[in-house]
């Protein structure tokens, strides 16, 4: 079967192509309809369509606009598709483009997102990574290459108007609990930046001023950035609006469990081929609430890992009771500060959680007080032996070796 193909054209701003959207509303028009069983090639920007350059310096993850993203292709209506339906997607194939064989790591600015470690790595950083067919490696992390899981960040289909106003109040609430937090709680409506595909501008300037961020998961998908989503899954959407539109894109060349970085994965531009069914009232049947996802048999083999715990005690030591969010980032600080006695900078360590196939687990959730997290962190993808010995740890990684200016502010 040939695909039905849906470019992109990486030469021009997102905001000039109507087969790009970068927000959430049941009215954007679909881009293109299929029928069920019908193959679609998705080409796709990366994420904050193409803000981030190839080159030694932070500056542009420092001043990205974070009002503008996430740039995803679609919708795609399929046929038939009914609200309460399951959209059923199989990845078949996932790519970089070929002119485009690198991506991005970055580490936002505590004023402009921050991320999971937002605390301890308050500043912008960013690192480049090439691609060597199925792996990546980065001359700001030296020492260290991967086999990459490359999948879609970001994907689902279109809300309902009562899912939009439910999301939008919920999130509203929150953020009136301490609206001049920074980083803030949530990021509300925001209209303009808002680019809404195809609708037409009067039509578009209203529904703008309510059409969702795409920046967290929901009920329908959307940012969940699950890194075992690849080529070879399967994934169950509900389905909330006539003909579902389903919308991708936030391309993953590879990351760690929980993104930890906030822009945590190596992200890219590339494409997606996906194939569409439908089952009828699945979402009644098999009571949905949230999607449902098969993994892919591909995955790398990599065998030996160091595992690090965590649990919910604070640097400061006080005590939280069985708090999951703080177990894994204790795991998270524990495992960097333990391959800074190699000679990283707390930074790269950082960047190799969240850019490496690093899996996450909730390990204990029962015994109180104490949550206990863990990190698996896979030692094949050193240069070097990276575990305990009775000789102590050896400085393998040397600073002089490294672009500099990739970790100014």
């Amino acid at each position: 079967m040939v695909a039905k193909r849906i470019p992109v054209d990486l030469s021009k701003a997102p905001e000039e192509q109507d087969t790009i959207h970068n927000r959430w509303h049941p009215d954007i028009p679909m881009i293109e309809m299929v029928e069920p069983g019908d193959e679609v090639m998705l080409e796709c920007m990366d994420w904050t369509g193409g803000q981030i350059e190839n080159n030694d310096s932070a500056a542009d993850v420092r001043d990205v606009d974070l009002t503008k993203v996430h740039y995803l292709t679609g919708p795609i209506g399929v046929k038939g598709a009914e609200p309460g339906d399951l959209l059923v997607v199989d990845i078949l194939d996932i790519g970089a483009f070929e002119e485009e064989q690198w991506g991005f790591n970055g580490m936002f600015a505590y004023e402009n997102g921050g991320g999971f470690l937002t605390d301890l790595y308050p500043e912008a950083r960013k690192s480049i990574w090439d691609f060597h067919g199925i792996n990546a490696s980065s001359r700001h992390v030296p020492g260290v290459s991967f086999a990459g899981i490359m999948h879609p960040g970001l994907i689902g289909c279109l809300p309902s108007r009562e899912l939009l106003s439910e999301w939008n109040k919920r999130e509203q609430a929150l953020i009136d609990t301490d609206p001049d937090r920074t980083p803030p709680l949530a990021a509300p409506p925001y209209a303009d930046t808002a680019h809404m595909g195809r609708m037409k501008s009067d039509a578009a300037r209203e529904a703008a001023t309510e059409a969702a961020r795409t920046v967290p998961p929901r009920e329908h998908g959307g940012n969940c950035d699950i890194k075992d989503l690849t080529k070879g899954s399967r994934v169950f959407f509900p389905v909330y609006v006539p003909e579902a539109g389903l919308s991708m894109g936030d391309l993953h060349f590879s990351q760690g469990d929980g993104e930890i970085t906030f822009c945590g994965a190596i992200e890219m531009a590339g494409w997606i081929k996906i194939r569409v069914n439908l089952i009828k009232d699945g979402v009644k049947k098999y009571a949905v609430r949230n999607p449902i996802f098969q993994p892919s048999a591909l995955q790398p083999d990599y065998k030996q890992h160091l595992i690090f715990e965590g649990i919910s005690v604070t640097d400061s030591g006080e005590q939280r009771y069985l708090d999951a969010h703080l177990a894994y980032r204790q795991a998270c600080v524990n495992a960097i500060e333990y391959l800074k006695q190699f000679g990283y900078t707390g930074a790269q360590a950082y960047a190799i959680l969240g850019t490496a196939p690093v899996q996450g687990h909730i390990s204990g959730i029962v015994d109180i007080p104490n949550a206990c997290a863990t990190l698996f962190l896979p030692t094949e993808i050193f240069d070097f032996d990276i575990n305990p010995s009775t000789e102590g740890p050896k400085m393998m990684v040397s600073a002089d070796e490294i672009p500099t200016a990739i970790w100014d502010k």
